[in-house]
């Protein structure tokens, strides 16, 4: 009987011990461990206006690039400009080998004076010959009236017009002699031109006023008919190509002004303006397409490629409800917000709308002003969450 009350008693004891150590495990689970609330920090959706600013990320590019090279395969000869080198409308940068370019125009000259000195010859015979048929048709003219007078015979008369008809023939020879010339003339005119003008088309001719950005080859090295030896471009025509994401692009128009910031010029805002929006946006991406331009151009002028972040202020959107961007969060595929309802987190899908650089978002609908919404969470939560409000989460900017 004894031993039965010592065991229950032993038993009562490690009962008592082990029952309170049971309930301080689960106050402890329910209060800090994976079973405890989750911090949660929340606000509270305001209907507000915001000027929505636009960022988008691009880089420097030439509005006119012109790549100069021969129009015939050769050897270059030489070339005379560097990367960087500044160059006039007209300027000869460079020339291909013309091999016997020179001696086909000297052969054509000379051919040239040959022909002018034939046309010369042949213009000379058109007048004796026409010297010849204006005397030989008085001749057959005055012995018509003397063979009238019957003052000479009719063989007389028919050997005067025979040699007016000779005349006549030597004339128009004559004649086709001269044009002959005149047409070979002609063709060695043009041919010698089109020597000239092949002889013109080896010389490295710069377009316009602008920047060597690039040489592609040297002298030596041999290059196909329209390949690039020199790259030029006008510095005037700097942009930046900028992509935008889709979303935010409302209100996006030519004639706003912009924020430039160059990667080599951290910590500089240069002043800017769009230009043109393009027609076409990026349908892999889902980006659109914007060139801006620089108000005054930077000296030095930026590389071309050099990444360039740009900031556009759009026009002020009407008041409408209004959430800290971290309070959007992509649930199954779905955007949206956690409501606080009696305490209890609901998702709520949304159509965004405008967005602003102080992180400010207007929710086109999903929200009503006045409701509670998730900003920040100690973990990530679900419908069956169980949370507690506070006032900001360790490690959390306010």
């Amino acid at each position: 009987m004894k031993r039965i009350l010592s065991t229950n008693g032993r038993t009562l004891a490690l009962i008592a011990v082990l029952v309170p150590l049971l309930v301080l495990f689960i106050y402890v689970a329910l209060r800090s461990g994976p079973l405890a609330p989750i911090p949660v920090t929340v606000t509270t959706v305001e209907n507000r206006a915001i000027a929505p600013t636009l960022f988008g990320i691009g880089t420097v590019e030439s509005r006119y690039t012109h790549k100069i090279g021969s129009t015939a395969a050769g050897r270059i000869k030489r070339v005379d400009v560097q990367v960087g080198d500044r160059v006039s409308a007209g300027q000869v940068l460079g020339e291909i080998d013309p091999v016997d370019l020179e001696e086909r125009i000297a052969a054509q000259t000379s051919a040239l004076m040959r022909a002018e000195a034939a046309a010369l010859a042949a213009d000379a015979q058109v007048r004796e010959a026409l010297a010849r048929k204006a005397y030989a048709e008085k001749q057959a003219a005055r012995y018509e009236k003397l063979l009238q007078a019957h003052a000479v015979s009719e063989e007389g008369a028919s050997a005067k017009h025979q040699e007016q008809q000779i005349a006549e023939a030597g004339f128009a020879a004559a004649r086709a002699n001269l044009d002959a010339a005149r047409q070979e003339l002609t063709r060695i005119r043009a041919e010698r031109a089109g020597l000239h003008q092949q002889r013109a088309n080896l010389r490295l001719v710069a377009p316009v006023d602008g920047l060597v950005v690039a040489r592609e080859a040297d002298p030596g090295t041999t290059v196909v008919a329209g390949q690039t030896v020199v790259e030029i471009i006008d510095p005037a025509s700097l942009w930046i190509n900028v992509r935008f994401d889709q979303l935010r692009t409302s209100g996006l128009r030519a004639g706003l002004q912009a924020q430039i910031g160059l990667r080599s010029r951290a910590g500089q805002a240069l002043a800017g303006r769009v230009l043109r929006v393009e027609p076409l946006a990026d349908v892999v991406t889902e980006e659109s397409l914007a060139k801006v331009v620089f108000d005054i151009l930077p000296e030095p002028l930026p590389p071309l490629g050099e990444l360039a972040e740009v900031t556009i202020a759009l026009p002020e959107m009407p008041a409408a409800p209004t959430v800290p961007n971290a309070s959007v969060q992509r649930v199954g595929g779905q955007l949206g917000v956690w409501l606080i309802r009696d305490g209890t987190p609901h998702f709520a899908p949304v159509k965004l709308g405008a967005a602003d650089l102080d992180g400010q978002v207007q929710i086109v609908d999903g929200v009503q002003a006045g409701e509670l919404v998730v900003v920040y969470s100690h973990r990530a939560i679900d419908g069956r969450s169980r949370i507690k409000v506070v006032e900001r989460l360790p490690g959390v900017s306010p």
